[in-house]
This record gives structure tokens, sequence and C-alpha cells, in this order.
């Protein structure tokens, strides 16, 4: 099966070398490839990727792999540089070991390479090692020669990469034309940029308090795995390869260095058993989940424990047993230690459960005080506006989502809840308003002019709303004209 990253195995971003003294791997492709233009082609490359069937669009997961890649980050202020890009870290359903970069900022993580992760320490390693090749601008140095006009249409090869899951022969035909060939040679990193990640990576784990260790253990392991299955090689291995040389590189760099013990968070052993469930949905892959949560019960380690204990309750609940799902997140809440502070992925849970057995007022009062908990939650926030909507309270609904819309101008969900909040209201020129910015966020403009013909048309439609409809469609047409062009160039 080939990844996506065997296309676009690591992006760009920010530079670290000034506060490591690393060398620069040829600093002056920079000048050719502007941070506008990596942020505009990640983020057409993302449109395509958030509509893949494999794009795990689930808040827990996301905002544990976004606030763990925060604290690595945090490590390193200077990770952001001059450019300044907002890392975004997400997920994707597959059964191989991988982790990739896209231009300006955006990393996926295999569903499979968090399972196998055995700690947090293990997991920083890849993370850290994509934010390396991000922060060195890796791909943006091997396209620095290109052309800025030929970017865009590089994102369809680099998207027929993802159409492998679905359909190995397009993606075969592609590598073996003549321009997949030439990219694939393009995109391959040389061993000093692997060095050089590695060497940025270890840096960040370190700063971050994490065990060095872990790169070596992780990236070990997944290469003896090579020596016992020869056509078994995992992805993260065939597109960033691990010689002998960088093994002892990490080896010499980690020697010297204390051994720092971290244990892991809570949040680490529940996001995996969310993962399980999410990555095989099979009645056999359920089957083996549910094994691994027995498993974990049995270990009579705390932590394991509640992870088990929440993974039936989501086992329970995605085959409608309601309270028996409730019963059993009770049992994973009461083996919280005295004063520790809940999950925010246990406490979604809980809101989840109260909607799903019809108890809108119960889902209410525990999305506020979640809101209070939590504030800064994605997932806890949706919950919130879902629970106002399933009490019958459009109009806080609408409150609250339009205050949500100003602070989160990128969330289609929330666009998507406020068309549901106008519709108790019975605002329908509102309600389509709202379909359309959601459409459009997601990358659909095609649906969101649509939406915006049928906004226009309704009887509810305000000077102002008409306004604001011919601005967004005169904006959205700009684009639709361009995506077109760009597609028939490709």
């Amino acid at each position: 099966m080939l990844s996506l990253s065997c296309l676009l195995p690591a992006a760009l971003a920010p530079s670290l070398s000034a506060a490591q003294n690393l060398p620069t791997l040829g600093d002056s492709d920079r000048e050719e490839l502007s941070p506008v233009m990596e942020r505009r082609l990640g983020e057409e490359i993302m449109r395509d990727v958030r509509r893949d069937r494999d794009y795990l669009d689930d808040a827990p997961v996301q905002e544990y792999l976004n606030n763990f890649a925060a604290t690595l980050l945090s490590a390193r202020p200077d990770a952001r540089g001059e450019a300044g890009y907002d890392f975004l870290f997400f997920a994707v359903r597959d059964p191989s070991l991988n982790a990739f970069a896209l231009p300006g900022g955006f990393i996926g993580v295999h569903s499979a390479l968090v399972l196998a992760a055995q700690s947090e320490s293990e997991l920083a390693s890849v993370l850290s090692h994509e934010i390396g090749h991000v922060a060195q601008r890796h791909i943006a140095r091997m396209l620095g020669r290109q052309r800025q006009d030929a970017l865009l249409p590089l994102a369809g090869l680099i998207l027929a990469a993802l159409a492998a899951r679905s359909s190995p022969d397009a993606s075969a035909a592609l590598l073996l034309g003549g321009q997949g060939m030439a990219l694939q040679r393009q995109l391959n990193f040389s061993r000093e940029a692997e060095r050089e990640a590695d060497r940025i990576g270890l840096q960040i784990m370190k700063d971050a308090g994490f065990d060095t260790t872990g790169m070596i253990a992780f990236f070990g392991r997944m290469q003896n795995s090579t020596r016992a299955y020869t056509d078994g090689v995992p992805s993260f291995l065939r597109s960033h390869p691990l010689t002998t040389e960088r093994i002892a590189d990490i080896q010499d760099r980690t020697r010297g260095l204390r051994y720092r013990q971290r244990a892991d968070s809570l949040d680490f052993h529940l996001v995996r058993a969310r993962l399980r469930l999410l990555q095989d949905g099979s009645v056999q892959g359920l089957r083996e989940a549910a094994n691994v949560f027995e498993g974990q019960l049995a270990q009579k380690n705390r932590n394991q424990t509640i992870a088990g204990k929440y993974g039936q309750a989501l086992l329970a609940f995605r085959q409608g047993d309601i309270d028996r799902a409730q019963a059993l997140l009770t049992e994973a809440r009461t083996a919280l230690p005295q004063g520790m502070k809940s999950s925010s992925m246990l406490i979604s849970l809980g809101i989840e459960l109260r909607l799903a057995a019809k108890q809108p007022l119960d889902a209410v009062r525990e999305a506020e005080a979640a809101r209070t908990q939590f504030p800064l939650s994605r997932g806890i926030a949706h919950l919130y506006a879902d629970a106002l909507l399933a009490a019958g309270r459009g109009d806080d609904a609408v409150r609250f989502l339009r205050d949500q819309t100003q602070l989160y101008r990128q969330e289609p969900q929330l666009q998507e809840r406020l068309a549901k909040a106008y519709a108790t209201q019975g605002k329908q020129a509102l309600q389509h308003l709202a379909l359309a910015e959601s459409y459009a966020l997601s990358g659909s403009l095609s649906s969101a002019l649509d939406q915006l013909n049928i906004a226009r048309r309704a009887p509810d439609a305000s000077f102002y709303d008409q306004s604001l409809i011919d601005a967004r469609e005169r904006e959205w047409q700009v684009r639709f004209k361009e995506e077109m062009k760009e597609s028939r160039s490709r």
C-alpha cells in the first residue's frame, strides 16, 4: 500500500538552525518559495484530505494530538520562526506506522503509529522528527527551484497518494508516469536532511522533558520489524530510511544526556483506546478491541484500568447499549485518584451519552461545567451547542454559536450547528447562509454557491443579508474559477 508520505514525507516551516547551529542545507532555496505559497499549497491539500474517508474528524483525538504537540512546540518557541505558522496535527485511519507533514505546518499521524507507541516519549520522538523537517523547511527547499505557479498543480499529484488506499491501480499508474517518478525523486530526503531532523527532534524532546531514548527504542523497534518481515517495512522507514549511521548518531547524542523518566498522561491511554475503535470498526476489529480492553483491566494499573473501562464504554455506546456505556463510564470516573482532574475525553463521552439517552437538561448541565473546566476545548464547545439545541434552547444556541464563529472562523462544524440553530428560529436566509459558510470552509464551493442561491430566494432575506450574499458570491466565484483552472492544469 502506498502511503501519502511516500510522495510527501515531511514539510516546511520556520528554522531552528540559528538556535542549534545546525547546517542549513542550502538557504538559497528559501527565497524562491514564499511562506504564503507554502501555506496556500498546504491548505489546498488539506481541503481534500478532510474529504478523504480515512481522515479522522474526531474532536477528542484532534485535541489530544494538538495539545501534545503544543507541549513539544512550547519547548522551542523559535519553532514557529519568522513565518509564524500555526501547526495543525491531525489523524488518519491507516494500519501502517507512519507520520507525515504537508506544506504550511500541517502534520498527519497514522492511527496505527499512536497504537504502536508504548509511551508518550516514543510518540514524541516521531512528532519531534516531523517538526524537525518542518522547522528546516526541507520540502520548501526541494520545491524551491520550481516556479511558484507550478506548485498548486503539484497538490494533485500529492493527493493521488491518498487514493492508494481505495484504488492501488490508480496510484501505481501515477508513480509509473514520468511526472510521478520525477516528483518521487525530487521529494526523497537526503541523509543529511534526516540527520538534521533527528538532531532537532532530540533537542525538542529534551527541552520538553521527554525521555530521549524513546527515539532509539521506537525507531529501533520499527527497524527490527523489517528483519522479521521483509515485505512489511513500516511506511515511516520507507519515507524516512533509517541507516546504521543514523542510529549511531542518535545513540551518540543521547549517550551524554541524563535519563529522564516521564510518566505517561491518562489522556495518552484514553486516546489509544479511542483510536483502537476508530481504526477498525469491523466485527473482528471490535472483538479484538474488546480483548485489549479486558487485558488492560487485568494489569492492575490505574491508568490502564481507566482506559480499559473507557474503551468498553465507547464500545457499548457504539453497539447502542447506552445504559451499559453509562455504567462503565461511571466506573472509569470512579477509578480516578482523589483530587485528580478529570479528562476532557471522559467528560465528553458523558455528555454524548446524556444526549443519546434523551437527557438534554443533564447534558446542558454537564456541558456548562465542562466548559468551565476546559474553556479551550473545541469538542466540548461543540457538544455544548448540541446540548442547547437538544434542550430546545435555540436562542441561547444562536447567541453562543455566533460568538464562537467570530472567535473560530475556520471551523465548519460551528457554521453547521449555527444553521440548525437558525432553523429552530425559522430564519431561512440565515440558515442557508450559515450552511454556505460551512460548505465553503469544508472546500465544497459549488455546494456553498448553491446555498447562497437558496438564501437569496428566502422570503425573510433582509437588505443586509442580500448584501452579504452578493459579497460572498463574488468572493467564492473567483475562488471556484481558480480551482477549476488549477484542476484542468493538473
